[in-house]
């Protein structure tokens, strides 16, 4: 699924494509912003870490998940 992040004082939000849940984004997000958790970190379905200050969180949206596409450019 594609995940959007907002950071503050950046020109540019940050978007990955994420093999976890939105359950499982919406709990990091939620640990980090009640202080749980310092940085919000997310991992890129190429295995690739993504970690934000919680501080400096702007916003995280969250789409819907993934479907296969289908065509001659999918390989």
């Amino acid at each position: 699924m594609e995940v959007k992040i907002g950071v503050q004082n950046a020109p540019r939000e940050i978007v990955l494509e994420s093999s976890q849940s939105a359950d499982e984004v919406e709990s990091a997000v939620a640990k980090a912003l009640e202080g749980t958790s310092k940085v919000f970190s997310l991992a890129d379905e190429h295995g690739r870490r993504v970690i934000v200050p919680a501080d400096r969180l702007a916003y995280v949206e969250i789409g819907e998940p993934s479907t296969r596409k289908v065509g001659f450019g999918t390989v």
